[in-house]
Formats: C-alpha cells, structure tokens, sequence
C-alpha cells in the first residue's frame, strides 16, 4: 500500500510538472540564438507592461481583483520562462568551460550574467520594483552582447 501511495504522489507531481518552454536538447539546428534572445526581449516587455498593470489596479485592489490575478501571474510567467530558458538553453548548450585562460575568463564573465538575469528575473516575480524590471533590461542587453551572434 505504501508503494501505491508513493507511486500515485510521484506520477501526480510529474503529471502536474509545469511544461519546459525551452526545445529539447538535441543539436537540431533549428533554434537560432538571436530568435531566442528576442524572445528574452519579449518576455521582458510583457514584464514591464504586467508591472505597471499591476501598480494601477492595485489602487483599487477590490474592484480589480481578476485582472490583477491575471497580471500577476502573467508577469511571474514572463519571469519563469527568462529563468527557464537561460538555464535550460543557455547554460545547459551554450555555455561551454574552456581550457586556456582567456576562454575561462570569459565562461566565467557569462556565467555570472546567466545568474544574475535569472535572480533579477526571480525578483521580477517578487515585486512590482521599477528599479529590477530596469536591471532586468539592461542585464538582457548584456545578455544579448554576450549570447548573440553578429550575423543574422
């Protein structure tokens, strides 16, 4: 019985994972990393937009309970998917440690920069504060110098 009862909380928490948003991590080719970066840019707009929603509704809280329900958990969404592909793209298939010192200098330069965007964008989903969603939009362009390829 007590398998069964495992089995079944186990197969539930797998059934109600929430779904990855990042490709599979085969090499298909199809993923560019500028489209993907776009898609950070985006999910960054979304962000800005849902926190300056939330901000006016919140004035009256009573009346706009369902569209600050739908804004909030819009932004935390947008916020998520930041984290989520950085990981599951970036640092899982695009980051690579290097041997020489240069390259190391770099792969340590860029991985400070995948962990900063996913805390800035786990404050995102914190707060309603200008000053992380501004953070947040310049780490993207610091992203984008680092991950994006120059030619497209």
């Amino acid at each position: 019985m007590k398998n069964y009862l495992l089995s079944l909380i186990i197969a539930s928490g797998v059934a109600s994972a929430p779904a990855l948003q990042a490709h599979c991590q085969i090499p298909c080719g199809i993923y560019a990393d500028n489209n993907v970066i776009e898609d950070l840019h985006t999910d960054w707009l979304t962000i800005e937009k849902a926190t300056k929603q939330i901000d006016e509704l919140s004035k009256d809280p009573a009346a706009n309970a369902h569209q600050l329900t739908r804004w909030i958990m819009n932004k935390e969404s947008h916020a998520q998917s930041i984290q989520q592909t950085v990981l599951d793209y970036f640092m899982a298939q695009r980051l690579k440690p290097a041997t020489d010192e240069a390259g190391k200098k770099e792969y340590m330069e860029k991985l400070e920069l995948c962990h900063q965007v996913i805390v800035t964008a786990m404050k995102c989903k914190q707060s309603t504060d200008s000053a992380n969603v501004d953070k947040l939009h310049d780490l993207l362009h610091e992203f984008e110098k680092a991950f994006g390829n120059k030619e497209q």
